[in-house]
């Protein structure tokens, strides 16, 4: 019998230690009792009681538009910056975008989102704009410190490529937003495609900052499971749980197989 060993034993608790929680939820989400830490037997009813919430359903379909939304502005914001900070030369106007677009990385969501209701609370003092706060407001919030880490993934993206292969397009006639669009873009694209997926998940996990910039009429899902756990955890927010674990599960497993496919096919020696 082989030995366990002490780095695969690390492993396995860390493992279990990350998953145990996960798993116990997908479990109690088939919990017959309305008490999530009494077992009363298996029932798939809060899972009816779930689709039977418009409150929740709503809340699901605003949260998936903006992180949508959010995530597309943030990757325009973010690769506008990330090419400035990689392409211009060394001044303290560039050292001074770079510090402004990293700031939202190590800054407490709470100051972010207070910075932003004043913002948009004096902006409607002294433009009339926005008169009430809703998804258009949690959009541009949520866009601006998505944007930060969107510059952040493609300027390390950008800094790796060559650009012998930009100056020879612009040799060969080419404009520069010419060679930026069919020559750099394409060559950032696996950046470009991580930087809006990591938005879109910030946009649609965050809390603070929505609960800050959003008004009565844009309530998102991480407020309607906050509000409604502080109240008393309800089994229907397992059975939302286990719904979101089980969709995330199948979009990770699905690039795993189509990297996966990629890779063997780039293997496979041709004819």
């Amino acid at each position: 019998m082989k030995k366990l060993s002490f780095s695969s034993a690390m492993l396995w608790f860390g493992l279990f230690f990350l998953y145990a929680p996960m798993l116990v939820l997908v479990i109690y989400s088939f919990n017959d009792s309305k008490l999530v830490t009494v077992w009363g037997g298996f029932s798939p009813k809060w899972y009816g009681e779930l689709f039977a919430d418009q409150q929740i359903l709503d809340a699901v379909w605003t949260s998936l538009r903006i992180a949508f939304y959010s995530s597309t502005m943030a990757v325009i914001i973010g690769t506008m910056a990330a090419f400035v900070m990689t392409r211009f030369k060394r001044s303290w106007a560039k050292l001074t975008l770079s510090n402004m677009i990293t700031a939202p990385l190590v800054m407490p969501e709470v100051i972010t989102g207070l910075s932003l209701l004043l913002l948009f609370v004096h902006m409607a003092d002294l433009f009339g704009w926005p008169k009430e706060r809703g998804m258009l407001t949690v959009w541009i919030a949520h866009s601006t410190f998505c944007a930060a880490y969107v510059a952040v993934v493609v300027s390390s993206r950008l800094r790796e490529l060559d650009m012998s292969i930009e100056e020879a397009a612009m040799d060969l006639g080419a404009t520069p937003l010419k060679t930026f669009f069919l020559i750099t873009v394409p060559m950032i694209s696996p950046a470009l495609v991580a930087g809006w997926l990591l938005s879109f998940s910030l946009s649609l996990d965050d809390l603070v900052i929505a609960s800050f910039a959003s008004g009565p009429g844009a309530t998102t899902l991480p407020m309607v499971v906050f509000s409604s756990v502080r109240l008393g955890v309800s089994p229907k927010i397992n059975a939302l749980a286990t719904l979101i674990i089980l969709c995330v599960s199948l979009i990770a497993f699905l690039s795993w197989y189509m990297a996966r496919r990629a890779e063997k096919r780039d293997r496979t020696p041709m004819n």
